[in-house]
C-alpha cells in the first residue's frame, strides 16, 4: 500500500518513489541543504547498491512511500 507523504517526513531506510519516476528508491541519507532536503538514494531493488546518487527536494514535495527497508 502506497501513502503520499511530504518529503520532510522521509527518514533513512524509507523506500519512496520520487516525483516523475516509476521505480522506488531506498533512502540512505537525509540532510538539510540550501532551500530543501538532500537525499542520498539507491535503487530499492538492490541490484546496484554502488549507484548512490543525491536528490534535492523541497520539504513540500509529495512522495509516494513504499514502506521501510526490512534490513535496517
Amino acid at each position: 500500500m502506497e501513502d503520499v507523504i511530504p518529503a520532510g517526513d522521509v527518514d533513512v531506510g524509507d523506500v519512496i518513489v520520487l516525483p516523475d519516476a516509476d521505480d522506488p528508491v531506498l533512502v540512505n541519507r537525509v540532510r538539510l541543504g540550501q532551500g530543501g532536503l538532500i537525499f542520498t538514494v539507491t535503487p530499492a531493488s538492490g541490484d546496484a547498491p554502488e549507484q548512490d546518487r543525491p536528490v534535492k527536494l523541497t520539504a513540500e514535495v509529495r512522495l509516494r512511500s513504499r514502506g521501510r527497508d526490512a534490513a535496517l
